[in-house]
């Protein structure tokens, strides 16, 4: 019975993956989860599942959380030390790391460093460390299977071919809230404007790089350590039916494209399952109602963010972390009405602009890279 691990258990990811695993029956067991600050989602999670151990991050969350689980067996443990701790527990075989945010880097590498299979819905750990974290994979023979639609449809559709039959990867994007919105009208928008995403149900973080296409931009550099292609074989392509989740083509013209309704449960129940399919609630598309599939390319000039991703992707080292880090802080400080919509590109732009890029850094030197970043975003004023 394959054992489970659960990192966010109570956002979007986690609520999903936990749906997924009552449709599997008993064949799959979680046996830790952990969550951020909502305790009381977290114990109504456990007190169904039953995991041996609990993790929150907010320590004053901790105690309450323990006297609601009190005398039902279940460790409870706290901060990020106790998240990463459940991320290499002997007790899982398959983690799923659905932390958002750049707090998912250390669960991440200690669950790679333990040699598990990690589903990873988590763009930033890549972005921040792909290097680092892919090179340790092979060194543990760990195996990274990505969770989120864009990089499970690569992840599938790579396996109709040899890697160095691979021509191009294709992300699709669905364009966010403001693909029609003329760019002169972008300084105008509000924060629950960007929130108001046409095809998925997401974080508030996530949605708004839907909006800014940024989300775009960390895929670019996610793919890039994923599947080990240059940056220059991955484009992005608008497809606002949300249909086609990503394709891939190969040396001899062929494109392989991976289809779907817009549903987590898929990519996250194949990261389960693998290789394995399993009979699933998610129901496939009625091919007779779709209609029309359109592509189109980005406007780059609107969305200057994904210039900011093959920058970051080409250059390699901490350049990634320093955007990823730099887009955090805009993104809040956008929701606080600090910034506006057009200047959370702008914010970026000048912070990675501003650094000297470590070409090959280690772990410490990327975690110093980050906080070097947030200082200088959060000082950044227009």
């Amino acid at each position: 019975m394959p054992r489970i691990a659960l990192l966010g258990s109570t956002g979007s990811i986690g609520r999903n993956t936990l749906d997924v695993v009552r449709g599997l029956g008993g064949d799959y067991a979680v046996t830790a989860l952990a969550a951020g600050r909502q305790w009381r989602e977290l114990a109504r999670q456990a007190l169904e599942f039953r995991p041996r151990r609990v993790a929150i991050q907010d320590e004053a969350a901790a105690s309450q959380l323990a006297r609601e689980l009190n005398g039902r067996d279940i460790e409870v443990l706290c901060g990020a030390s106790g998240v990463t701790s459940l991320a290499s527990d002997g007790d899982a075989d398959v983690v799923i790391v659905g932390i958002s945010g750049a707090a998912a880097l250390p669960a991440s590498l200690a669950a790679v460093r333990s040699g598990k299979r990690v589903g990873l819905a988590n763009k930033e750990a890549l972005v921040m460390a792909g290097q680092i974290l892919t090179s340790l994979a092979r060194e543990t023979g760990a195996q990274v299977i990505p969770v989120d639609s864009e990089h499970s449809a690569l992840f599938q559709a790579l396996h109709s071919g040899k890697p160095a039959e691979v021509q191009k990867l294709f992300l699709t994007a669905s364009g966010g809230p403001f693909l029609h919105t003329p760019r002169e009208s972008l300084g105008h928008v509000t924060p629950d404007q960007a929130l108001k995403h046409p095809t998925w149900n997401m974080g508030r973080k996530i949605t708004v790089d839907s909006a800014t296409l940024m989300n775009k931009s960390l895929e670019i550099i996610e793919a890039r350590w994923l599947f080990d292609v240059r940056p220059s074989q991955i484009e992005v392509l608008i497809h606002p039916q949300s249909i086609v989740h990503s394709m891939v083509e190969f040396c001899d013209g062929a494109v392989i494209a991976q289809m779907g309704l817009p549903d987590m449960r898929v990519p996250i129940q194949l990261a389960l399952t693998y290789p394995r399919r399993l009979k699933s609630p998610v129901q496939g598309p009625d091919w007779s109602q779709v209609g029309t599939l359109t592509f189109a390319r980005p406007d780059a000039a609107k969305f200057p963010s994904l210039q900011m991703g093959y920058r970051a992707a080409e250059e390699g080292g901490t350049l990634g972390c320093i955007l990823n880090a730099a887009n955090e802080v805009a993104v809040e400080k956008f929701f606080r009405r600090e910034i506006s919509f057009p200047q959370i590109f702008r914010l970026v732009d000048d912070v990675m602009r501003a650094h000297d890029v470590m070409p090959r850094p280690s772990l410490e030197e990327v975690f110093q890279a980050d906080r070097w970043a947030r200082e200088k975003a959060w000082a950044w004023t227009t």
